[in-house]
C-alpha cells in the first residue's frame, strides 16, 4: 500500500513456493458480531494487517538505506542503497523489467519479480519495525502516504496494479494473504467502521 506495495522480492534459495496455498483471510462479515464501531474497526485493521506485514510488502517499504527481499526480509542483493534525494540510486529497471521473469537455467532464484513501475517505498512511507498501530497512523496521514485520503487509499489497495503484484509475485514466492480484492473489501469495511487503528 502506498506502493504496498509491494508489497515484495525475490525468494531465497529453496524459499516457499508460489504455488503453495496462500494464508486466507477473513472477510468484513466475520466482524460483524462485534458491536462496538471503534473495536470492530480495530479489528478489521488488524487483519489487513496480515497483508502489510508480510515479505511481499514489508520488503519494499524498509526504514534503512538498502531494500529488502525473500521470506526472511534480508538484505536485497545486489546492494542497492538510498540516494541523498531518500529514493533509490540504482535504477531497478537494470534487473527488473516490466513483468515476472521465470528463470529456466540452475539460478539461486526461481524467478525476478518484474512490474513497469517497480520500485520500493520513500523513507517516508517505511513500514519495517515498526508496530501495527504506527503503521496504521502512517497510513492515515496524507503527508505520509503519498497525498491519499482514505477513499483514496482504499482505491489504490484494491486497485492498483503494482500493489496487486504481492498476490502474482512469481515463482518461488509465496504470494500475500487472500486476494487483492479481498484485502479491498477489508479496508472499504476499516473505513466504514471509523478508519480505527490499534493501539
Amino acid at each position: 500500500m502506498i506502493a504496498l506495495i509491494a508489497v515484495m522480492a525475490c525468494s531465497r534459495p529453496g524459499g516457499a513456493d508460489s504455488s503453495s496455498a496462500p494464508l486466507t483471510l477473513k472477510n468484513a462479515a466475520d466482524f460483524s458480531s462485534i458491536p462496538n464501531s471503534a473495536d470492530r474497526s480495530r479489528a478489521i485493521f488488524t487483519e489487513i494487517g496480515k497483508v502489510l506485514t508480510n515479505p511481499r510488502c514489508m520488503n519494499c517499504h524498509p526504514a534503512g538505506d538498502h531494500p529488502l527481499q525473500g521470506d526472511d526480509r534480508h538484505a536485497h542483493m545486489p546492494p542497492v542503497w538510498r540516494a541523498e534525494t531518500g529514493h533509490f540510486e540504482v535504477a531497478c529497471s537494470g534487473c527488473h523489467t516490466g513483468q515476472n521473469v521465470t528463470l529456466h537455467e540452475a539460478a539461486s532464484y526461481r524467478s525476478i519479480p518484474g512490474h513497469p513501475r517497480w520500485g520500493f517505498a520513500p523513507l517516508s512511507m517505511a513500514w519495517e519495525g515498526k508496530s501495527l498501530g504506527d503503521i496504521c497512523r502512517q497510513l492515515k496521514d496524507v503527508q505520509r502516504n503519498g497525498g491519499r485520503d482514505l477513499a483514496a487509499l482504499q482505491e489504490h489497495i484494491a486497485k492498483d496494479d503494482l500493489v496487486g503484484w504481492a498476490w502474482h509475485p512469481g515463482e518461488g514466492r509465496k504470494p500475500a494473504p487472500g486476494s487483492q480484492q479481498a484485502a479491498g473489501e477489508l479496508v472499504q469495511a476499516w473505513i466504514e467502521s471509523g478508519a480505527e487503528c490499534p493501539r
